[in-house]
């Protein structure tokens, strides 16, 4: 690993996640880059690339939600100082990947380099999602109740976990794959999954 890009990273790209919601703090980054760099192990990937995607996954999300995949993709291409570590195809690999990681995309991610950032970026862990979930929903929906919250997290758990969700992994007998098993048979208990989303957010009221 370059360790002048790990420090420009740190001191540079990761303090812009402060300021975005709860969700996606800087800590998210950080699991996301640790999540890539132990998945990258598996394949033949450059590694300085696969950390600096991992940093830059997120940074669209100055600029709203909806697109933030295709801002990110901007803010790499347009980044200068990547090019005293990355040649211009190595960049233009690490917009795709950025551009591809969103869970809803329609297309499958077009390189290794975007399935690995893609699949860091699921990070399928039930607590977490739980709590992201309603997270989201306190920051962007403050009108709504209680029962508001709880609704829009089910609806928004339906569609995007369940085994029918838009939700889709790429790296084959990740862990992920075994957790979302377990989170499918969760959706499918709405009676246990709306108990769990009650006492978590009493706990953030």
């Amino acid at each position: 690993m370059n360790q002048e890009l790990i420090h420009f990273i740190e001191t540079e790209i990761l303090p812009h996640y402060d300021g975005f919601d709860a969700a996606h703090q800087r800590n998210h980054a950080q699991k996301v880059i640790e999540e890539s760099m132990v998945l990258a192990r598996g394949y033949d990937v450059n590694p300085n690339m696969v950390y600096a995607i991992a940093a830059y996954h997120d940074l669209g999300l100055c600029e709203g939600r909806e697109t933030h995949h295709l801002v990110s993709g901007t803010i790499v291409r347009g980044d200068e100082r990547l090019q005293q570590w990355f040649t211009p195809e190595e960049i233009e690999t690490m917009v795709q990947a950025v551009e591809d990681h969103r869970a809803s995309a329609t297309h499958e991610p077009r390189s290794i380099y975007g399935r690995i950032v893609a699949e860091a970026d699921r990070n399928i862990d039930i607590d977490v999602i739980i709590t992201r979930t309603l997270q989201y929903g306190l920051a962007h929906y403050p009108q709504l109740d209680a029962e508001g919250h709880i609704q829009r997290a089910l609806q928004h758990l339906h569609e995007k976990y369940s085994r029918t969700g838009y939700l889709k992994l790429w790296i084959p007998g990740s862990k992920n794959e075994r957790e979302l098993h377990r989170l499918w048979d969760l959706i499918d208990d709405e009676d246990t999954l709306r108990r769990l989303l009650t006492d978590r957010l009493a706990t953030m009221l």
